[in-house]
């Protein structure tokens, strides 16, 4: 039988167990790092997107899940869906792009 500081060690082990659980990553939703991983994949994408003299002018939305870098938005032309997919996959972390760019 457990004594009162028995129950008391138990209950603060589960509440750890349990609290390390919630932080695991699942098909839907992303760890805390992968969150950060993530947010920072988005950032270079961005960044390396701006610095590409022939997209800097387009509005080109960024989101990573993962690694996978999803690219939305309007250009000008097949040219630029191209070369921003491009520019998306050279970024460091970049797993996979899917490049859902319209032509407008």
């Amino acid at each position: 039988m457990l004594d009162r500081y028995g129950i008391v060690r138990f209950l603060t082990c589960f509440a750890f167990v349990t609290a390390l659980l919630g932080c695991g990553a699942t098909q839907r939703r992303e760890s805390t790092g992968e969150y950060v991983d993530d947010s920072v994949i988005t950032t270079k994408v961005k960044t390396a997107i701006l610095d590409e003299p022939t997209l800097k002018t387009f509005q080109i939305n960024v989101e990573t899940f993962k690694g996978v870098v999803q690219l939305s938005g309007f250009v000008d032309s097949a040219e630029y869906v191209t070369k921003a997919g491009e520019v998306a996959g050279h970024a460091q972390g970049v797993k996979e792009v899917k490049n859902d760019l319209v032509v407008k």
